[in-house]
């Protein structure tokens, strides 16, 4: 399961109610904060998250309402002493802009705490036995621009009427099994993952897509999500000014997520000429299952225990 915590969801500038772009991932021991625009390190102590172990930074792409934030950020979490070092994942062009960020808030080469630089390219750039990350080329203004893929890894359900059956005690023999482990029990026989382990369940997978111009060729690359989470800048009423300036148009979002068939649509990268309601209304004519993120909504994206596509979501 994911949590996602939604930290700024405003377009361009920040509102009253709106801060910019930023957002958290968890999943395990793991927190990725995905874009950090300006206020970000402010937004994280409201939502009560804190700074322990975010270590790793995704940036969607370049543009200064997506990065502006990482300086202050950088500059508590050195003060505090948090970590030794983060690992700031983004394309050429964004790490390029963040560096020269970085000479202006501490000086040439003065950085406060080691950086990890990765460049991005398309495929998957993290993964331990539980979580793949996956970056995926998006079109929008400028070069290097990324959307994520979060997967959960597919697991075997213990079954553990089986394992009782099989008088498997409780103990290291059951989480050796779970690991994939033969075991030889006190009486000599010998237990197989296979004897009382079920067939592999899918995890949940999350895509995030930040600023997007175009949907084209992403169709294959989210589909059957259990979340997808994109901007939703304009609506059709001004989809003129949407392919001007790179963005999408409510309508647009919710098209990709039928064509897709994901299980939920998270709008977010709202301008303030609209209600929300208004752009609510736009995609749900569309794709029923959307809802409008705010500021510091959290959704925990999780499949449902069952070999179908079905997403089980929530709002906390």
């Amino acid at each position: 399961m994911f949590e996602l915590i939604f930290l700024g969801t405003s377009a361009s500038a920040p509102t009253v109610e709106r801060g910019l772009s930023s957002a958290i991932v968890s999943f395990r021991n793991h927190r990725f904060l995905i874009d950090c625009g300006e206020g970000t390190q402010r937004q994280l102590l409201i939502a009560g998250l804190g700074f322990k172990r975010l270590d790793k930074i995704l940036i969607t792409h370049g543009h200064l309402d997506h990065i502006l934030g990482l300086g202050g950020l950088i500059s508590t979490m050195a003060r505090w002493e948090l970590m030794e070092h983060i690992a700031i994942y983004a394309g050429g062009f964004a790490l390029d802009r963040i560096r020269r960020l970085f000479n202006v808030v501490f000086g040439p080469g003065e950085l406060p705490i080691q950086i990890e630089w990765h460049r991005l390219k398309p495929g998957v750039f993290f993964a331990d036995e539980y979580l793949e990350v996956e970056a995926f080329p998006v079109e929008h203004r400028g070069p290097d621009c990324y959307g994520f893929l979060f997967r959960e890894r597919s697991r075997r359900p213990f079954l553990v009427e089986a394992a009782e059956a099989l008088g498997v005690p409780f103990g290291p023999e059951r989480r050796r099994l779970v690991n994939g482990e033969s075991v030889t029990l006190a009486d000599g026989r010998v237990i197989h993952p296979d004897d009382v382990l079920g067939p592999p369940l899918p995890g949940a997978q999350l895509a995030f897509i930040g600023d997007l111009g175009r949907t084209r060729s992403l169709t294959d690359v989210v589909r059957g999500v259990d979340a997808l989470v994109v901007e939703a800048t304009y609506l059709e009423e001004d989809r003129e000014f949407a392919q001007r300036f790179g963005h999408l148009t409510a309508a647009e979002a919710a098209r990709l997520a039928q064509r897709a068939g994901v299980g939920l649509l998270i709008l977010t990268h709202l301008s303030r000429r609209y209600p929300t309601h208004r752009v609510l209304e736009e995609a749900r004519a569309i794709f029923p299952n959307t809802v409008v993120a705010n500021d510091f909504d959290r959704f925990a994206v999780k499949r449902a225990e069952t070999t179908s596509a079905t997403a089980t979501l929530s709002v906390t």
